[in-house]
């Protein structure tokens, strides 16, 4: 156990979003006891976000990584939080990940989760990259399973139908956001599962 803590403490994970995936996904490796976050998200929160991103009424309009960096510091004090306040751009979508252990794709734009996926596993061919697909609607937790390529880790339901197509639901999407805290972790910890 002491192990395991020790590894954790010296590990440091990226986050590309801070909305219901990774602010949940992020909330969960705290509370695991990682040692750094680097978070990275342009929006503010909306109170139709309460319903399935780890914030609160109090903090909507405020920008999403700081109110995260602050529920995260209620959480686990110890653990470094660097937030980064951005849109990440195609070209340069990878820069703020260059030093973590492990990335979480959590964007919510399907396209931009390609792109992506696509330019951080080019540039940084070294770096684990956990994503999700499938998150919308409730239910058939069953189908959800991990597919791996190289290094892309995707938490997946491939009959799942899309965000424009379904509801986002709080209970769907913090499986998923956790399932991808499970893999970071898995990554990370490797041999002493």
């Amino acid at each position: 156990m002491e192990r395991i803590k020790q590894k954790l403490e010296q590990s440091t994970v990226g986050i590309a979003g801070a909305g219901g995936l990774g602010s949940n996904a992020a909330v969960a490796l705290a509370r695991a006891g990682i040692g750094g976050l680097i978070i990275v998200d342009f929006d503010k929160i909306e109170e139709k976000n309460i319903n399935r991103q780890y914030y609160f009424l109090d903090q909507v309009g405020k920008n999403k990584v700081d109110a995260l960096k602050d529920n995260i510091k209620k959480i686990n004090p110890k653990v470094k939080v660097e937030t980064i306040n951005v849109k990440l751009e195609k070209g340069e979508m990878e820069k703020p990940f260059k030093h973590v252990d492990v990335i979480i794709e959590a964007l919510d734009d399907a396209d931009i989760k390609k792109e992506f996926i696509e330019e951080v596993l080019k540039k940084l061919p070294d770096k684990p990259v956990v994503g999700a697909s499938g998150v919308a609607g409730y239910g058939n937790s069953e189908r959800i399973k991990t597919v791996r390529s190289g290094n892309l880790y995707m938490c997946y339901d491939e009959k799942a139908r899309s965000c424009d197509d379904d509801v986002l639901m709080a209970p769907r999407v913090a499986l998923m956001a956790n399932w991808e805290a499970n893999l970071a972790l898995e990554i990370l910890l490797g041999e002493d599962k």
